[in-house]
């Protein structure tokens, strides 16, 4: 089993210490999104537990308790953009996050840091030189730290697309992909990195980007040295990455982008961050009486 910290929030960010009371007690459990008396209770061992895959704006609140980790293979995906506060209004300063990238990266390795530059968005002020200035900059002080940097384009799903009239958004034609794509990749290859796209239309791979998803069987050998075919993720169009466990809950991230698909209600998010419980198996709230609770398999 491939475990997801995660995609529907920002687990290191604002729940670290729940995640390793979680890691100490070896079990977590996770309300089904859409049936919400059903209930997962995952092992968190070794035995059940193949890799873990942190997705993450700030990894700082895990970096002092990493000993804690050491039975499991695992990877920090960081997500660095060039946005300021009017589309990431809570993220920590870039130039804070690229210094405990550094940190971590001499830590675990530059193997098991990748940089995700997603979603790529243009407006008025996130032009496509604006991005390719960026990046390039970001790969400078990044070279050597990290070996593989995943891109994607904004998708307006209809939890986004209120937000998208405030972000005054141009369209992001196959021209224009191509032209950052050109650009990237050339930027990727001269700081030694390798370049990918998650979840999109187009095959760059006549560029130079690889042709993988953001997980794949390949990098899950890297980390765990255990020669393994999983399976692909079926629920996700235009996905490539394999199938992963996630633990966490819808509205919850307290970092509000303007872009997330996983925050739609932000009086929500308010109301499930004051019952958070660092001490319950749940990220929000605790069990109930008529909860079906089910151990998941392997």
């Amino acid at each position: 089993m491939i475990l997801s910290v995660s995609e529907r929030t920002d687990i290191c960010a604002f729940y670290a210490d729940w995640f390793y009371k979680r890691i100490e007690e070896g079990y977590v459990q996770v309300r089904n999104p859409f049936y919400k008396e059903q209930v997962s209770t995952i092992l968190l061992d070794k035995d059940h537990i193949d890799a873990i895959i942190f997705c993450t704006r700030n990894p700082i609140p895990m970096m002092d308790r990493l000993h804690l980790l050491k039975d499991f293979a695992y990877q920090f995906q960081i997500t660095i953009t060039p946005y300021l506060k009017d589309i990431e209004p809570n993220v920590p300063a870039k130039g804070t996050i690229i210094q405990a990238v550094k940190k971590l990266s001499s830590q675990i390795g530059k193997e098991r840091v990748v940089i995700r530059y997603d979603p790529i968005l243009l407006n008025a002020v996130y032009t496509i030189d604006h991005h390719i200035k960026m990046f390039d900059k970001l790969c400078t002080m990044l070279e050597g730290y990290t070996e593989k940097i995943i891109i994607s384009f904004i998708d307006l799903k209809k939890n986004t697309l209120k937000n998208s009239r405030d972000l005054k958004l141009e369209e992001i034609t196959d021209e224009k992909a191509y032209q950052i794509a050109k650009a990237f990749v050339t930027i990727t290859q001269k700081h030694q990195m390798q370049i990918l796209t998650c979840a999109e239309k187009y095959d760059f791979s006549n560029l130079g980007f690889l042709k993988e998803g953001c997980t794949s069987n390949e990098s899950l050998y890297q980390l765990t040295h255990v020669l393994k075919k999983y399976p692909r993720n079926t629920k996700r169009p235009l996905c490539n990455c394999l199938q992963t466990v996630d633990i966490s809950a819808y509205n919850t991230c307290l970092h509000f982008c303007k872009y997330c698909y996983a925050n739609y209600d932000e009086e929500k998010v308010h109301c499930h961050y004051a019952q958070h419980d660092p001490d319950s198996p749940l990220l929000i709230g605790h069990l109930h009486e008529n909860d079906i609770i089910k151990i998941r398999k392997k």
